[in-house]
């Protein structure tokens, strides 16, 4: 079972994601709470797999308790829920190091994929929040291009070929498919990117990828 802390200020909202969780069978929301502060204490109680953190609550917010939560156990994996679809919340969230971003108001279906995409030890981004994501990207000064493929070149061969497949949206096991590899060798030489080029999660190397032209076609489809 995948062990879920659902953090948001709203009882009704809470419920009817939990309700929504449930159906998939193997998720199960170990804790609830109403605020950040209480997300964090009750996060440290029950250790779950992942925190749902609303943006948008009362004492500390979800970034704060994100934050948090990275200083404090940085093995739990945050994914951000909000009714609010602006680029500020979706850049705080990815710098806070978040593995995910969802709308409350998405698919059910959405939320679901997310938690099992993020329990497996990939990331998830809403495909709403995908496409404002990029436009951010396209829109990015001068100069930022060629930052990234400076970064970028610090990588070997076989890591910048994992890496744009990461920024294609593959999983691991899609890598290894594609590159003929075991998947614990992907994941070996994704946890190598992550650790040269100082990047926290899946999404943040995705994102780069993206920056560096490594990925020509369309990133990012809502899985990293």
């Amino acid at each position: 079972m995948i062990r879920v802390l659902l953090a948001d200020d709203e009882a009704l909202i809470r419920a009817g994601i939990a309700s929504i969780l449930a159906t998939a069978g193997d998720i199960e929301v170990v804790a609830e709470a109403a605020d950040g502060h209480e997300a964090v204490d009750l996060a440290l109680r029950h250790r779950p797999a992942i925190c749902l953190l609303d943006v948008r609550m009362p004492r500390l917010d979800g970034l704060g308790a994100a934050a948090e939560l990275r200083r404090v156990l940085p093995e739990i994996a945050v994914v951000m829920l909000t009714t609010f679809n602006e680029d500020d919340y979706v850049t705080s969230a990815l710098g806070s190091g978040a593995s995910g971003f969802l709308l409350k108001s998405g698919d059910p279906r959405e939320l679901i994929a997310g938690v099992r995409a993020v329990a497996a030890g990939g990331a998830y981004l809403s495909p709403a929040v995908t496409r404002r994501v990029i436009t951010r990207l396209r829109a990015r000064p001068l100069g930022a291009e060629a930052a990234a493929r400076a970064l970028v070149d610090q990588l070997g061969d076989r890591e910048r070929e994992v890496l744009a497949l990461v920024g294609a949206a593959l999983s691991n096991a899609e890598i290894a498919r594609r590159l003929h590899l075991v998947e614990g060798t992907v994941k070996g030489y994704v946890s190598q990117i992550l650790t040269r080029l100082g990047l926290r999660n899946r999404v943040q190397a995705a994102i780069l990828a993206y920056e560096a032209g490594l990925v020509p076609e369309a990133p990012l489809d809502g899985r990293a």
